[in-house]
């Protein structure tokens, strides 16, 4: 039977160090499949905690097993450490020192928190059933993404299901964000090539100009959404660079675009590179044109075992009471997540740890370069993760 006060006395033992871990790692990002220093912070910190077995299961991730004193499930529960190639703007003294780098999706507080719940675990080892998985995943922002990789090289091996968290800063601190079925979308990539004939701006009639027909396939593409998909699906296609020309008085001769598209439904999400590349060709081939179209599925949707999910909402109500919990509508996040290469191999659950505050300025989205957390929301993460192998693991 778990010590409630011994656990509570714990986490609060714990939670200026894990804010402190956090502000390292927000000082020294790196991106992903680079988490070199990242990655060794991390197994540094879990080498100094009693009775884990830590092991890199590749180049820049780490995993620790803790197993505990009686028979019981295994439990996976991962953390991302990966940044982005955004350029910080916030004033605060533990900036980002890697120019162009910024933990700007609060990656750096999830790998804090799963850090502080390894140690307050290790030191609960003895009233632990089963045995407790802890990844610290590379690679979350950048397709095929680490978590495929990490299931490849044998990650779940033995477990029976995995749980992840994320920090969400649009929502005051306060509340876990718990939801049944798809809590994020599908998320493929595509890139667009459109050639043309290269000339003088003052003689557009001798060129055949890429820019405007791509402008007119950005336009065109979104018609898909409104005119070739049924209204009550979720389906968003975003063109998100274009990049030509060199000069001003030159029209280029290609023109190149790149985005996402994010779905929930697997038949449509098959649907939509030939749509796309329908507009596409019609519209090239009409100026006289041509174009290169690749289109990569990426990550899919992340779907919530109900059974997990239950038995973790039971939890949350338990420990942090029902005023804490927020139901998450199913297919509204149209974010995505590589975690669910881990929930397609065993039973997952994703929740949000809300980490907004209005009133100290934290108010800006995930990839914005002031994004910042509420640091007082680590340690509901912390709660969150040291009381979930007590509730999961048992056999009862």
């Amino acid at each position: 039977m778990i010590e409630t006060v011994k656990v509570a006395e714990l986490i609060k033992d714990v939670k200026s160090t894990v804010i402190n871990w956090r502000r390292y790692l927000h000082q020294h990002p790196e991106l992903s499949f680079q988490e070199e220093d990242t990655s060794q912070f991390v197994y540094e910190t879990l080498k100094s905690f009693e009775d884990l077995e830590v092991t890199r299961l590749t180049r820049t991730s780490v995993v620790a097993r803790l197993v505990g004193k009686q028979p019981g499930r295994v439990l996976a529960m991962r953390a991302d450490m990966d940044a982005l190639p955004i350029k910080e703007e916030n004033d605060f003294d533990f900036v980002s020192k890697n120019p162009g780098v910024m933990h700007a999706c609060g990656h750096d507080g999830h790998t804090a928190m799963l850090l502080g719940a390894a140690k307050v675990l290790s030191q609960l080892k003895d009233q632990l059933q089963g045995e407790v998985r802890f990844i610290f995943q590379h690679a979350e922002e950048l397709p095929p993404g680490g978590a495929v990789e990490m299931v490849n090289a044998g990650v779940l091996e033995g477990v029976d299901q995995v749980i992840g968290l994320h920090l969400a800063s649009p929502f005051e601190t306060g509340k876990i964000g718990v939801g049944y079925g798809p809590v994020s979308a599908n998320c493929d990539v595509f890139d667009i090539a459109i050639r043309g004939k290269g000339g003088h701006s003052s003689q557009p009639n001798t060129a055949i100009d890429p820019v405007t027909i791509s402008a007119q396939v950005v336009n065109n593409l979104q018609h898909i959404v409104s005119r070739n998909i049924a209204t009550r699906e979720k389906v968003v296609i975003s063109v998100t660079q274009i990049h030509g020309g060199s000069a001003r008085n030159i029209i280029p001769q290609t023109v190149k675009l790149s985005g996402t598209v994010r779905s929930f439904e697997q038949e449509i999400r098959k649907e939509i590179p030939a749509l796309m590349e329908r507009i596409i060709k019609g519209i090239t081939e009409a100026h006289g044109a041509s174009y290169d179209f690749e289109y990569e599925f990426g990550y899919d949707s992340v779907v919530n075992d109900h059974r997990l999910t239950q038995k973790l909402e039971e939890m949350i109500e338990d420990v942090f009471g029902q005023e804490f919990i927020s139901k998450l509508e199913p297919g509204k996040m149209m974010g995505s997540e590589d975690f669910s290469a881990f929930s397609k191999v065993v039973p997952g659950c994703f929740l949000l740890v809300t980490a907004g505050n209005e009133k100290e300025g934290i108010v800006y989205p995930h990839h914005h370069p002031r994004f910042t957390i509420d640091e007082e929301a680590l340690e509901h993460g912390v709660k969150l993760l040291v009381h979930a192998p007590f509730k999961l693991n048992s056999h009862v």
